[in-house]
């Protein structure tokens, strides 16, 4: 006859188990799958992200990592050594400019807003990345109007 016996998890939450009859919990890893995105994709789609970032207004690199982060679902996951090197690129390509300004706790920032060439800039890599989108849709067989 089996005999039950209490375990506890990493969740601390106990689980019966059976002497000698492994338990397998199916629902367990789903629960916890987090999609990876390839730092290629994260690199590839930077400037359009921030482009139509700044598109909304002029923002700074912390609040810019954090609203990437808030909209893909913490899918994306930006760092101050990915991100700045981009916003200078940008800046070097007369895309974005960037201004000092003091914060409301006192601290200076650096507030990066979208010039006009980044405006055309943002309307070309809208039309690329849409391309790519409808291609990979077909290809899928999703339908989006």
């Amino acid at each position: 006859m089996l005999q039950a016996s209490e375990v506890r998890t990493d969740d601390d939450e106990p689980r019966m188990l059976f002497e000698n009859v492994p338990v397998v919990d199916i629902h367990r890893g789903a629960m916890y799958y987090r999609l990876v995105i390839p730092k290629e994709l994260v690199a590839a789609s930077a400037e359009a992200l921030i482009l139509s970032l700044l598109s909304k207004g002029e923002s700074y690199g912390y609040a810019i990592i954090q609203e990437v982060r808030a909209r893909s679902n913490d899918h994306l996951k930006w760092t101050d050594g990915m991100l700045y090197p981009v916003l200078h690129r940008m800046e070097n390509n007369g895309w974005i400019k960037s201004r000092w300004a003091e914060s409301e706790n006192g601290r200076k920032r650096k507030y990066y807003s979208l010039k006009k060439d980044g405006k055309a800039a943002l309307t070309e890599q809208r039309a690329q990345w849409m391309k790519v989108h409808d291609v990979l849709a077909q290809l899928w067989g999703e339908k989006y109007a």
